[in-house]
């Protein structure tokens, strides 16, 4: 019986009977049609029980295409084992009983197992795109990193190049033009992740960013770039691996992905580890970003220096008084004065 011939029988027995315990009655039936209505639809809300969710995997081989083998996909929850599945043509469907933090595993013959952490916040369906990278073993059939056509290499080179002016319009429509033609590479991914940070979109930089280091996981710039997304959305602790790898990808690494994971310590209240890697970032930057020289004064008044941080503050405001910060080095110099810390002069 449909919901809506259930409500019109109910209306039918109770039309004219005003009694409350009838009225009651009218509204358990009701209810039993809306319940009635759900189990038909088979809608998200009725695939689980409880607080959760309904979780689809995509699994991608490294060319960014559906993964055409099986794949066995795994979910944790606090380091348990939460659901498994194996996908057909890529997808996999699990059941998440309750909310917060997971990894999701795929384990693949040829190709190297791949783990994604993710966080579900409310109930409904969520989606996961994981890219698998080859085997050495397996590189003739998938090699790990996919060439790009020359059209689509063409879209990318002016892409970065439009970046580079601050011509963001620009850079999105090459960016666009190149997703057409090579949704899963990485270099149009991390491409992608770029424009996202310059529009502060720290979300969809994250997601880009990760799709590119897991289709090639020896780009250290894009690891730098992905560091840098989850540190500037306060994701300290989450940045520090990707960051932290980055470097050891790359150990001349630019100045601003040292920055960066100086910013992911001190998040973290690592302060000796944020003063050597801030002061390392200040010194490889060049003059390029003298603001770097606020955070070495944190860390040092962090660590207890506080007129080595007084000097870095007087140094700064001496060089670079016409500067936006110059009024917050101002103010934590004022501070350091006021709490006993300096001496005031």
């Amino acid at each position: 019986m449909g919901r809506s011939q259930t409500l019109s029988r109910a209306r039918c027995l109770f039309a004219g009977v005003a009694h409350p315990a009838s009225a009651s009655v009218l509204l358990l039936l009701v209810l039993f049609a809306s319940s009635l209505h759900a189990q038909d639809a088979g809608s998200a809300a009725t695939e689980f029980f409880g607080r959760g969710a309904a979780i689809t995997v995509l699994v991608h081989d490294p060319s960014g295409h559906p993964l055409s083998a099986p794949a066995v996909v795994k979910l944790f929850h606090n380091a348990m084992p939460a659901a498994q599945a194996q996908t057909s043509n890529g997808t996999a469907e699990l059941v998440a009983t309750d909310l917060g933090d997971f990894t999701v595993v795929v384990e693949a013959a040829g190709y190297a197992t791949t783990q994604k952490e993710i966080s579900i916040n409310s109930n409904g369906r969520e989606e996961v795109e994981v890219y698998l990278q080859a085997l050495s073993a397996n590189t003739a059939a998938a090699p790990g990193r996919p060439l790009l056509a020359p059209k689509a290499k063409k879209a990318v080179d002016e892409g970065f190049a439009a970046l580079t002016s601050n011509n963001l319009d620009k850079a999105q429509k090459h960016a666009a033009e190149a997703l057409g033609l090579a949704p899963g590479h990485p270099d149009v991914l991390y491409l992608q992740g770029l424009i996202f940070l310059k529009l502060r979109d720290w979300a969809k930089a994250q997601e880009m960013l990760e799709k590119a280091t897991q289709v090639d996981p020896s780009d250290a710039n894009a690891f730098g770039a992905l560091g840098m997304a989850l540190c500037n959305a306060g994701r300290y602790e989450a940045a520090t691996a990707p960051l932290e790898k980055a470097l050891q990808l790359k150990p001349v690494a630019a100045w601003d992905t040292r920055w960066a994971l100086a910013k992911a310590y001190y998040g973290q209240a690592r302060y000796d580890q944020a003063l050597a890697m801030s002061q390392a970032a200040l010194s490889s930057s060049n003059g390029k970003a003298p603001e770097i020289e606020l955070l070495v004064a944190q860390s040092l008044t962090a660590v207890g220096r506080y007129e080595d941080a007084a000097g870095e503050l007087r140094k700064f405001l001496r060089e670079h008084s016409d500067r936006r910060e110059a009024d917050t080095a101002r103010r934590w110099l004022d501070g350091l004065a006021a709490n006993g810390k300096i001496q005031a002069r």
